[in-house]
C-alpha cells in the first residue's frame, strides 16, 4: 500500500471513531507501528490530526456525534428510565465502577442515596459528585479527552487493573447476539479492565443500541450479568439475551 493511500485510510478511520490507538491504526492499515507513526507525523503536520499519548485524534470531526453534551440529548427519556432502574439494582455501600457513557451518567444521578464508593474515568461523573461530602470518589489517572469528558491511556487502564469493585456499570455502542461493541478504540482496553475488576457487570443500553455493531468488539455476552434497557428494545433480541442467562430489565416510564 502506498503511503498516500495508507494515510487516507487512517483519516477515514478516524472520521468514524474520532480517536484511536497506534496499535489499532496499525492493524487497520496492515502496517507496522513505526510506519503508522511516520504517517501520523505527516498528517499532524498537515493539521488533519493531533498526536496523543499512544495514538491520535481527529482535529476537526465532521459532526458532534462523539461530544458528551451532544450525545446526552439523545434518547433522554429512555436514559432517565434506565438510570432509575439500574440504580435500583445497587445495594447501599457497594463499590461501583462507572464508565464514561452518557446513559451511565444518568445512573450516577440516582446513586447518591446508596452511599456507594465510586470509581470512574468520567469527568462528568466526577463533577456530579464533587460536592457530595458523604461519598468517596476515586478518579483514575490518564490523559483528558475533553470532547468526551473522559480519561484515557495506559494510566487509566492501569488504575482499573489494580482494584476490585462490587459492580461495574457500563455503556457501549451496540449489542448483538455476538456480544458488545464500542466506537472508541481507546476506551476498549479501559472497559475490559473495568469488566475484569468487577464482581458483577451491568450494561445500560437504550433500544437504539440493540442489533447494532460498532467498530470494535468489547466482550461476549458471557462476560455480562445484567442488561438494563428501555421498553422499546426489540423483543427478539431481549428473548435471546434472557435465553443466554442474562438478566434483562426493561425500564418502565421511558
Amino acid at each position: 500500500m502506498q503511503p498516500e493511500e495508507r494515510q487516507h485510510r487512517i483519516e477515514d478511520y478516524l472520521q468514524k471513531v474520532e480517536f484511536a490507538s497506534l496499535d489499532e491504526l496499525s492493524e487497520h492499515v496492515d502496517a507496522s507501528t513505526s510506519t503508522v507513526r511516520r504517517d501520523l507525523d505527516i498528517l499532524e503536520a498537515k493539521g488533519t490530526l493531533q498526536r496523543t499519548h499512544g495514538g491520535a485524534r481527529l482535529v476537526n470531526p465532521r459532526s458532534d456525534e462523539f461530544t458528551f453534551s451532544a450525545r446526552d440529548t439523545h434518547q433522554l427519556a429512555e436514559k432517565e428510565a434506565i438510570g432509575r432502574a439500574c440504580a435500583d439494582l445497587i445495594r447501599p455501600n457497594q463499590s461501583v465502577i462507572i464508565d464514561a457513557g452518557t446513559t451511565v451518567y444518568h445512573v450516577a444521578r440516582y446513586l447518591e442515596g446508596k452511599m456507594p464508593q465510586i470509581i470512574t474515568n468520567s469527568l462528568p461523573v466526577a463533577n456530579l459528585f464533587a460536592s457530595a461530602n458523604r461519598l468517596e470518589v476515586v478518579v483514575t489517572g490518564g490523559v483528558i479527552y475533553p470532547r468526551l469528558g473522559v480519561l484515557v491511556g495506559p494510566s487509566a487502564v492501569e488504575a482499573f487493573l489494580k482494584i476490585h469493585a462490587d459492580v461495574a456499570i457500563m455503556s457501549a455502542g451496540g449489542i448483538t447476539e455476538d456480544g458488545v461493541t464500542n466506537s472508541h478504540g481507546l476506551l476498549i482496553d479501559i472497559q475490559r479492565a473495568m469488566i475484569e475488576a468487577a464482581q458483577t457487570v451491568i450494561f445500560c443500553l437504550d433500544h437504539t443500541k440493540f442489533g447494532r455493531k460498532s467498530v470494535s468488539h468489547l466482550c461476549g455476552l458471557d462476560r455480562i450479568d445484567t442488561i438494563v434497557t428501555d421498553s422499546a428494545a426489540p423483543s427478539g433480541l431481549v428473548k435471546l439475551l434472557r435465553e443466554r442467562g442474562l438478566q434483562t430489565i426493561l425500564a418502565q416510564g421511558s
